[in-house]
């Protein structure tokens, strides 16, 4: 095997058919189809339409991810696929798929952790992670803050949502500012107009006995209703409701407690590099938070380009490369897809 193997990674966690061809940290090819038209008009993923779009974008994308990469299927010296978490059944997809190539193929299989391969996309642009690294994942199924000591074999969940994901509470006020499916691009542009001071609206789980509780958790249940009663009352009121002030005043609210208590992991623990990943990291407003207070604090912050922070074949198969690369064993073939994974356990055996 080459010292930098070529790997072939495929994601089916949600929405989004991913995949790419990664030579050790370098990505050499991808493809990626997305499914979220079909989920707009029920202003939110559906299961069932998410896998049946997985199947019938499986065999194009492995198809143009081969001619991206120049590399026949065959020329791969493993194959890594996302396990979990994710819904069931876009997973089974994936990982029947993965199976099917790594027997055919004869080539080792990695089933690997969805959230671990969002921290490991990073390593595409800006090379090897840090150690340790806290990182923060921001996306429509996911909010958590974990720390990497090692992207391959030791991450650890410090905190995580309660109740909705960062996303989700994007969609959600998204639809009550009548803005289109998926929220978080509509919102963005919305804000840029708007006052981020306009409207005080709630941080979660920041209050001092809930900080005792929930040091490193989030939740967005109580700010998406505060949204909405907001709204709410103006409407009964007569009054229009100023749409960009109220995008500008929940973006920063999000953005606050996201970075406030990122950065307070980040001082606790000692460690003086973060990493953001995840589809809401192309948020402007959290962004922007992010930089300054990291600049400010003395912390070196790692964000993807956009397209690796969405979900992607090429953060799987970047993490795959990684457990290559330290020999670690493969999967068996009879490795499930778990739709609830926990992050500590980064490949299933």
């Amino acid at each position: 095997m080459a010292a930098e193997p070529l790997v072939l990674g495929i994601e089916s966690s949600c929405d989004e058919t991913g995949v790419a061809f990664v030579r050790g940290t370098t990505l050499v090819g991808d493809a990626l189809a997305s499914s979220v038209d079909e989920h707009a008009r029920f202003g939110g993923v559906v299961p069932e339409v998410a896998s049946r779009a997985h199947l019938e974008a499986m065999i194009p994308m492995l198809e143009r991810a081969s001619a991206d990469a120049g590399h026949r299927l065959a020329d791969v010296d493993a194959v890594a696929v996302t396990s979990g978490p994710g819904l069931a059944g876009a997973l089974m997809v994936g990982v029947a798929a993965a199976k099917a190539l790594a027997l055919c193929l004869d080539k080792p299989l990695y089933g690997v952790n969805h959230l671990a391969a969002h921290v490991c996309a990073d390593v595409l642009d800006h090379g090897p992670l840090p150690e340790p690294t806290v990182a923060l994942l921001v996306s429509g199924g996911h909010t958590n803050l974990l720390v990497a000591r090692d992207i391959a074999t030791d991450v650890e969940e410090l905190g995580g949502t309660i109740d909705d994901a960062a996303g989700e509470a994007y969609d959600k006020v998204a639809r009550v500012l009548g803005l289109p499916y998926p929220g978080g691009p509509h919102i963005d542009r919305a804000a840029r107009e708007g006052d981020p001071a306009a409207i005080a609206f709630p941080r979660g789980l920041t209050a001092r006995h809930d900080m005792e509780r929930h040091r490193y958790d989030y939740s967005f249940s109580g700010l998406k209703t505060a949204v909405v009663r907001w709204v709410e009352a103006r409407e009964r009121a007569g009054e229009s409701v100023p749409v960009a002030d109220v995008a500008a005043s929940f973006s920063m609210a999000v953005a606050d407690v996201l970075t406030r208590k990122a950065l307070l992991a980040c001082s606790e623990l000692g460690i003086r590099d973060l990493q953001i990943g995840g589809g809401v990291t192309a948020n402007s407003q959290l962004r922007a938070l992010a930089e300054e207070r990291c600049a400010a604090a003395g912390v070196s912050l790692r964000v993807p380009r956009p397209r690796l922070c969405t979900d992607n074949g090429a953060m799987v198969a970047a993490l795959g490369a990684q457990m290559v690369m330290r020999g670690l064993p493969a999967s068996d073939l009879a490795l499930p897809a778990d739709s609830s994974m926990p992050v500590e356990q980064l490949r299933a055996s």
